[in-house]
């Protein structure tokens, strides 16, 4: 299986987004749940997410989705050799689905999520107070209880 690009935007309606990115993509969502739905693309290959909870209209991040956790660990040990801050995940539970990733952002501040999906379940997002201080969206101490 090839790697595939991620991009991630956040959008004030799932059923309306969902509706639009069916007539301009030409596909059915591989996923859709009330906070989040999800469009694979073959060609190019893509997964493109949509997600409520940030400023509609605007990225919520991007990624790479790898084949094995081999790939996301081989990748990891390469970043970090590399210096790049990174946050690491092994077996989270985010966008209804189970992941081993890593985190890292850009110079300018835009967050890169490298992954494998382990499985889908059927979690909601998880809220990590970490990692949202990682990428400079909530301070550690803002963290839910």
């Amino acid at each position: 299986m090839a790697n595939t690009f991620h991009v991630a935007v956040y959008v004030s309606s799932i059923p309306e987004a969902v509706d639009q990115y069916r007539k301009v993509l030409g596909i059915e969502p591989a996923k859709v749940r009330s906070d989040y739905a999800k469009f694979e693309l073959t060609d190019p290959p893509v997964v493109f997410s949509l997600n409520v909870g940030g400023e509609a209209g605007k990225l919520s991040h991007l990624g790479i989705r790898y084949a094995s956790t081999g790939e996301v660990a081989s990748e990891m040990v390469r970043v970090k050799q590399n210096a790049v801050p990174l946050f690491q995940q092994e077996g989270t539970t985010c966008c209804y689905a189970k992941a081993d990733k890593f985190w890292v952002k850009d110079a300018d501040g835009i967050p890169w999520e490298m992954y494998t999906l382990l499985e889908d379940v059927d979690a909601e997002t998880a809220a990590d107070g970490q990692l949202r201080a990682f990428l400079g969206q909530q301070k550690e101490s803002q963290q839910p209880a």
